[in-house]
């Protein structure tokens, strides 16, 4: 859902596809491949995939607009540890439950790497769900409009382009031309870094027959006539994200038309391009984009043609896509698991988003773990360290870490009392006064009071990080993990 950084770093199914940007048959080549290595369509019972986002958890929420959405996608993980994402839709949308599985069934045929392949559906009583592959590296939009390190590159904005319009041409040819709502965030990103159009798009909602959620700036014009959506109408809608990839912008196609008219499109290339690209390409996207956006549809290029088109533009083609794009991607197993922002925290050794974390749970997880001897409860000994442990809460909380350390050595030295989480909490404050190695001693000793304790790894990960245990930090972070998915299923 998900990000900020991209928020899931993670692989899913294994991909065998090597991507040839000289072939525009690769489509169909890689599409063996794709079948091969996804598991079939599946109707899956709402059991399995309430479990799989834990009961539909807020925490799992991925959509752009969060619960706010009509239609709220989360992200999940199967009993096999494979990662998915979950559309779930509103109850009026889709009343006739036999349409809503044939149409699923119809886009559940499709395998290919440009797109996030539809794997299975859900229809139980009023509830409406989709399952696909989950991306890990956020929308096209938020790589666009809101990245936060660099700019998307220009090779990366080309090879969006034809990437998109393979994928458009391959769902043409097995009878699927019609795409709802095609913008910025149904492009997603794969562990590779790859763009791959949303298959969520293929589907369209049965009552409400709504295609365009976007302002209406942006629709076909004979959507805007008729209300309806005709294969041309996808190619319009392919022209404003070339808008979009030219300019880094959200551009009304009015407007950019305008400015293309009076020969002033370079006004439409995005300032961060500047120098790291010709004019000549810059020209023949623009042209592109004109033609796609044409008011009468018979005069848009239909997209085996946009390909073609595309396939000569491209640069730094032996350039893997995540450097393009300027995410990591390292020698992660295939089946590496999706890190809690907990964990996501500490993979980054970031401190304030990990004292954030902190706070808010408390003391929940002590819970069955932490030692008190009760029968002492009010002796001046229990009272002393009970009164240490509300002092250093007080100053971990203020962030007086320095403090906040003194009081929990306190309380850990009165030895009456067990808690794994105030030994979290010092390795923290360790953390942030650059004692890395008695962070590391704290987080080990929360792993002796409750060895399966994701946090106490993820902990640990963040002390090894700061040693410059990276390695070892990476092999930890996954123990956490796979913990975290245990206790998940359970």
């Amino acid at each position: 859902m998900g990000a900020r950084c991209s928020k899931l770093s993670l692989c899913f199914w294994p991909s065998n596809i090597k991507s040839n940007l000289n072939d525009s048959s690769d489509i169909e080549n890689g599409n063996k491949n794709e079948k091969d290595s996804l598991p079939g369509f599946s109707e899956f019972t709402l059991d399995q995939l309430k479990a799989a986002t834990s009961g539909f958890s807020s925490e799992n929420v991925v959509s752009e607009h969060g619960e706010k959405a009509p239609n709220v996608v989360y992200k999940g993980t199967l009993d096999d540890g494979r990662w998915i994402a979950v559309k779930r839709f509103n109850r009026s949308a889709w009343p006739d439950s036999r349409q809503f599985l044939e149409e699923a069934r119809a886009v559940g045929l499709l395998r290919n790497e440009r797109l996030a392949n539809l794997i299975g559906c859900c229809c139980e009583g009023d509830e409406r769900l989709l399952v696909a592959e989950f991306m890990p590296n956020e929308t096209l939009s938020k790589h666009l409009f809101h990245w936060e390190t660099q700019p998307m590159k220009w090779a990366m904005r080309l090879r969006v382009a034809l990437y998109l319009a393979q994928a458009l041409d391959y769902c043409s040819s097995k009878g699927q031309a019609l795409y709802h709502d095609l913008n910025a965030y149904r492009v997603l990103f794969d562990q590779d870094g790859n763009p791959r159009l949303s298959c969520f798009g293929l589907m369209k909602n049965s009552k409400d027959g709504k295609s365009y959620s976007t302002n209406l700036a942006f629709t076909p014009p004979e959507y805007l006539r008729t209300g309806r959506v005709i294969p041309e109408s996808l190619v319009y809608s392919f022209g404003t994200l070339l808008l979009d990839l030219l300019s880094g912008k959200h551009i009304p196609p009015s407007h950019a038309l305008d400015l293309i008219r009076g020969k002033n499109f370079l006004m439409l290339i995005d300032s961060c391009l500047e120098g790291h690209f010709s004019n000549d390409d810059g020209t023949e996207l623009v042209r592109l984009a004109s033609r796609c956006l044409q008011y009468e549809p018979r005069e848009r290029p239909n997209a085996k043609s946009l390909v073609t088109a595309l396939i000569p533009l491209q640069k730094e083609t032996e350039v893997p896509s995540y450097v393009l794009l300027g995410i990591p991607h390292g020698n992660a197993p295939l089946n590496q698991t999706l890190l809690s922002p907990l964990g996501e925290a500490c993979s980054r050794l970031d401190l304030t988003a990990i004292h954030e974390i902190l706070e808010k749970l408390g003391y929940k997880d002590d819970e069955g773990v932490a030692n008190e001897l009760s029968f002492q409860m009010w002796t001046n000994q229990i009272q002393e360290t009970l009164n240490s442990k509300k002092h250093g809460d007080t100053a971990f909380r203020a962030k007086d870490f320095v403090t906040a350390i003194d009081s929990y050595t306190e309380f850990i030295d009165g030895g009456t009392m067990i808690s794994p989480t105030v030994f979290a909490r010092r390795c923290l404050c360790y953390l942030m006064n650059d004692m890395a190695q008695e962070a590391l001693g704290d987080a080990m000793q929360a792993l002796v009071i409750n060895p399966e304790w994701p946090t106490a790894f993820y902990l640990q990960a963040a002390a090894l990080k700061s040693l410059g245990m990276d390695n070892d930090a990476q092999e930890t972070l996954k123990d956490g993990t796979s913990l975290e998915v245990k206790k998940s299923k359970s």
